[in-house]
């Protein structure tokens, strides 16, 4: 007996070595790339890189030897990773919300609790391309789905509460939803319809109030509209194919228009997802040149950061982005199936926050 005793020690002895030499490995081999140099703006402004994530695996960081000796015996969980992500959003709480039309569904990251969701839908209710995603005041958060024609809500538990949009048979109402914005002071929800060339106003019910805009290349016209933002008192939207970005008021009225068409490095050649920071600038992501432009109120281009590639601060067809109150920049890196964070810091600590 006591022969037996010292086998199973030892086999045990020599698991608890091999963990621990395979979860130095690993841990050696995992070691994340330097990002880019910080940088270095007027005025005593900054702009850092602070990380990236692209899989659940990423949510608990910290897992106990016993926990990886348990993965080593049994075999490590299998963990949901990013596929072809393309929105983000991040609610009061610091929950990070994305879309992923390549799965499809929706990403729910949660880093200070730990904790991760992924939701799908079934039936007639089912996700086709989920596309665009917006949190109102209340942490419920919205999901535009370009193939199924509709909206779906969920509230702050990641709770399927309703859908927007729907009508008979299960088709949706919008040929194309994309961009969504609400502004929740005054009860409204600006959804961007593409192959229609305008955007809808709805009320927090789903009732449509009116429309904005129509096809073509004058102000207040458009020419597949595409992402939206809600910031005090202006609704933004990408006109994709205009190539430019375009500020109406409540009313919907044309307020002014940033970019052009080119190839130079203040035009706008792909813009995608769009986000301002506590200064007010306009920050765009530009998928094909794989960069961010960073542009004042008046439209002109202050800086530029990133480059195509797959290394830390680098992008492969950008899309979507969100800016929180503490000007942290989350900036969906889609072909490279991350969301990247980079943080503009101010010289000053300003009064109020980024958008939501």
């Amino acid at each position: 007996m006591r022969k037996n005793l010292q086998l199973v020690c030892s086999a045990a002895a020599i698991t608890l070595i091999l963990v621990v030499n395979a979860s130095a490995a690993k841990a050696k081999s995992e070691q994340p790339l330097a990002g880019p140099p910080e940088l270095l703006l007027s005025g005593g402004r900054s702009l850092t890189y602070e990380r990236s994530f692209s899989s659940q695996r990423e949510v608990k960081l910290k897992r106990s030897f016993w926990t990886k000796l348990v993965d080593f015996v049994a075999g490590a969980p299998e963990y949901r990773n990013l596929v072809r992500p393309y929105s983000v959003a991040v609610d009061s709480r610091g929950r990070i919300i994305v879309t992923d039309p390549g799965i499809p569904g929706v990403h729910v990251f949660d880093f200070n609790l730990q904790k991760y969701k992924f939701i799908e839908r079934e039936g007639k209710e089912a996700f086709g391309a989920p596309q665009c995603v917006a949190v109102d005041a209340n942490d419920n958060f919205y999901v535009t789905d370009s193939e199924a024609g509709k909206i779906f809500v969920f509230d702050s538990d990641n709770k399927f509460i309703r859908t927007i949009g729907s009508i008979k048979g299960g088709e949706g109402y919008f040929k194309r939803p994309t961009g969504i914005a609400i502004d929740s002071a005054n009860g409204h929800i600006y959804v961007s319809d593409t192959l229609r060339h305008k955007v809808f106003v709805l009320d927090m019910q789903g009732e449509i109030l009116r429309t904005i805009g129509q096809s073509g290349a004058g102000n207040g016209e458009f020419n597949y509209p595409t992402e939206l933002r809600w910031t005090g008192d202006e609704l933004i939207v990408v006109d994709a194919m205009n190539f430019r970005i375009q500020a109406f008021d409540r009313s919907g009225a044309f307020q002014y228009a940033i970019g052009n068409p080119g190839d130079s490095s203040n035009n706008m050649f792909r813009p995608k997802g769009i986000g301002f920071d506590s200064e007010r600038n306009l920050y765009v992501v530009d998928s094909l040149w794989g960069i961010v432009q960073v542009f004042d109120h008046q439209g002109q281009l202050l800086y530029y950061f990133g480059q195509s590639g797959d290394a830390p601060g680098e992008f492969n067809l950008p899309s979507g982005m969100f800016i929180d109150r503490s000007n942290a920049i989350y900036v969906v890196d889609s072909l490279n199936r991350r969301v990247q964070v980079f943080r503009y810091h101010p010289p000053i600590s300003p009064s109020s926050g980024g958008t939501q």
